[in-house]
């Protein structure tokens, strides 16, 4: 499962109606808009079948509420293995995280130590280390550090921005919500696996 969040997707409208094409003239849109507001969009994309799962608009995107995302994906097939890749943002390794794993995976919470002081939940760093464990029925897939753009849902996000976000007209969170929330229903419906094309090798002309 690819994912993370794309934030502060803002609820624009155009002061004006935008005027149509004309013979020998462009789409005219007005530059001026009212702002109504911001909503965060936690993306989860299945990279077997390119389907978009449990996507969760919020007003936060605290470390709850990533591990929120992570439990409501995980509820939709409670006993599978899971595989999250996502990127090293503070929330993705966080304690809250780590319990949640914890108690998915019957571990027990005695075992995780204390929050900057021992233990699993010590760090940063003691956190990612258990979170990557691959004994673990769920576990988590670092992108290397400025290379965020090797998650896939990072694709889904800019034909998100393409189709919806750059020309859209909205006049409150509500519909924003809804638009985005349509989008992924249409999407879901032709969904496939990306396919790849770059080999991990630098070419030259």
């Amino acid at each position: 499962m690819s994912t993370d969040e794309k934030p502060g997707i803002q609820a624009l409208e155009p002061t004006a109606p935008t005027l149509p094409m004309e013979p020998g003239k462009p789409e005219r849109r007005e530059h001026s808009y009212d702002r109504h507001g911001t909503t965060c969009l936690f993306g989860n994309l299945n990279v077997a079948t390119g389907e978009i799962v449990a996507p969760k608009l919020n007003a936060t995107r605290m470390e709850e509420d990533f591990a929120q995302n992570v439990d409501d994906i995980i509820t939709t097939d409670p006993e599978a293995g899971w595989i999250f890749v996502c990127d090293n943002l503070n929330t993705h390794v966080s304690a809250t995280l780590v319990m949640l794993v914890a108690l998915l995976c019957d571990i027990p919470f005695d075992s995780l130590g204390e929050k900057g002081k021992y233990g699993i939940l010590k760090s940063k760093k003691t956190r990612k280390a258990f979170l990557e464990d691959k004994s673990h029925r769920i576990r988590f897939v670092y992108t290397p550090k400025h290379c965020s753009w090797l998650n896939q849902i990072e694709i889904w996000f800019s034909g998100l921005s393409r189709r919806v976000l750059q020309r859209g007209n909205f006049g409150s969170v509500d519909a924003l919500q809804t638009k985005i929330t349509e989008y992924v229903e249409f999407y879901n419906k032709t969904a496939k696996p990306m396919q790849w094309k770059y080999d991990g090798t630098k070419k030259h002309e």
